[in-house]
């Protein structure tokens, strides 16, 4: 089956150009794809049945393999194939179950999915011959990878699992600033008068504890037992994580190595011809890293597919110093993209879709 894009086509593949790509062998799964795997403007990637524990994270770089540089810095092997688990601060790679045979004009980006970001496992795609992870250039064809390394909890992975999802994308997809402006007239991306658009819809930090009783966040608790990635709510909260009551004066003190799951400010939303992604605000405004996986489907929080604006999860990891966050401080940019095409299912519509209208809210692993 041969594949074609529309002349002049430009922007995010949706659900059904993804499905086709599939069957004109430009995606390359080693089983055929399972039920919910193919998102409105994404693929969930799968892990095959082998982890290799490596000394270090590396790229490839160009002229080299990923299977050449395993081979140089694997410690041991690790069978999926019945569950293993991973152990934290350490770093792993498992081949993933899809490879690609891109043409010259669609490149790929890969992020962690939600549940990944929300469980503080870091994770990024790697592919041969690269120079950047999470990036798969125009014309790629090979095999892809991920680097997986558990922050806080050790994790329990079986081979079929998904923590990473890739998008393909054709053209300049990304909003200029007049198209942004433009659509959020329309659309009302986010919930406030004096909406801060430049370079992105900016996203600030709840510390008031208004929108989640009190309560502005959450803070890992170390020392816990295994997650399983794949057992949905499956886990008391209690054991694994530690509430965070707001403070009068709306402030949150980091503490270095720690992790914390907090709530935007601001609810957005995605209309169902875009799709939207979590970019750091700035790295010269605080030693601190925000949100993990970035992606935000067509759909999300949208009033059509359910939603009534959705508040972004923010997953934040000091780094060196301690650092006091305060109420309403921007720690992120939504940059807006355009669709090829509107997705045959929006977010919250019939995909299973785990966060939709939400709020402070946890990862599917955890149940309230």
């Amino acid at each position: 089956m041969s594949f074609t894009l529309p002349p002049g086509a430009h922007g995010i593949l949706p659900d059904r150009t993804i499905a086709a790509m599939a069957d004109s062998g430009l995606i390359l799964p080693a089983y055929p794809f399972v039920e919910s795997q193919i998102q409105p403007a994404s693929l969930d990637l799968r892990l095959g049945d082998i982890a290799y524990r490596v000394r270090a994270s590396f790229l490839p770089g160009p002229g080299a393999t990923v299977a050449e540089r395993i081979d140089e810095l694997k410690l041991h092997e690790i069978s999926l194939a019945d569950g293993a688990v991973l152990e934290t601060n350490c770093v792993y790679i498992v081949p993933l179950l899809e490879s690609l045979a891109l043409p010259g004009e669609i490149v790929a980006a890969a992020n962690p999915k939600s549940s990944t970001g929300r469980l503080d496992v870091f994770t990024r795609v790697i592919a041969d011959g690269t120079r950047r992870f999470d990036m798969i250039g125009a014309g790629y064809h090979g095999p892809l990878y991920a680097e997986i390394s558990p922050k806080t909890f050790p994790v329990l992975l079986r081979e079929g699992s998904r923590l990473s999802q890739v998008r393909f994308r054709v053209g300049d997809a990304i909003l200029s600033a007049d198209e942004l402006n433009a659509l959020h007239t329309l659309e009302r991306l986010v919930d406030v008068n004096d909406a801060d658009l430049a370079n992105g819809v900016a996203l600030s930090v709840d510390l008031s504890g208004e929108n989640s009783k009190g309560f502005v966040g959450y803070r890992a608790k170390r020392h816990t037992g295994v997650v399983d990635v794949d057992r949905r709510g499956g886990y008391t909260v209690d054991e694994f994580w530690e509430p965070i009551a707001a403070r009068s004066d709306g402030s949150l003190i980091l503490d270095p190595g720690e992790f914390y799951i907090l709530a935007s400010k601001e609810a957005v939303q995605v209309p169902p011809d875009y799709a939207a992604e979590m970019v750091p605000f700035d790295p010269l405004v605080g030693e601190f890293r925000v949100h993990y996986a970035g992606f935000f489907d067509p759909g999300f929080g949208y009033a059509g597919a359910g939603g009534k604006g959705s508040r972004a999860v923010l997953e934040v990891r000091s780094r060196e110093v301690p650092f006091i966050l305060e109420h309403g401080q921007i720690v992120g940019r939504l940059v807006y993209e355009k669709m090829q095409s509107r997705p045959n299912a929006m977010y919250g519509q019939r995909i299973g879709s785990n966060y939709q209208a939400q709020g402070l809210k946890l990862s599917k692993h955890f149940r309230v």
